[in-house]
């Protein structure tokens, strides 16, 4: 028996200032990513559609925290 855990809700791309106005392309590229390796994972590893649904929130989550911290020290407001 599998536990219930809470999952976490997508996390909003968050850019600095300077990238604002890439937030619509950069948030339709990570759709197009974490949409394309869910799909595969859910063909090869034959997720059901519980696990799939985590996955694509796992990793939407995941990529976006990078983005946002890795474009973090470049926000105008910090220098």
């Amino acid at each position: 028996m599998s536990t219930c855990t809470k999952e976490s809700p997508p996390r909003a791309l968050q850019l600095p200032d300077a990238f604002e106005d890439l937030t619509g392309v950069i948030s339709a590229d990570l759709k197009v990513i974490v949409s394309a390796l869910s799909q595969r994972a859910a063909e090869r590893l034959r997720l059901s559609p519980r696990q799939r649904v985590q996955l694509q929130r796992a990793l939407w989550n995941r990529l976006a925290d990078a983005v946002t911290d890795t474009l973090e020290p470049f926000n105008v407001e910090r220098h």
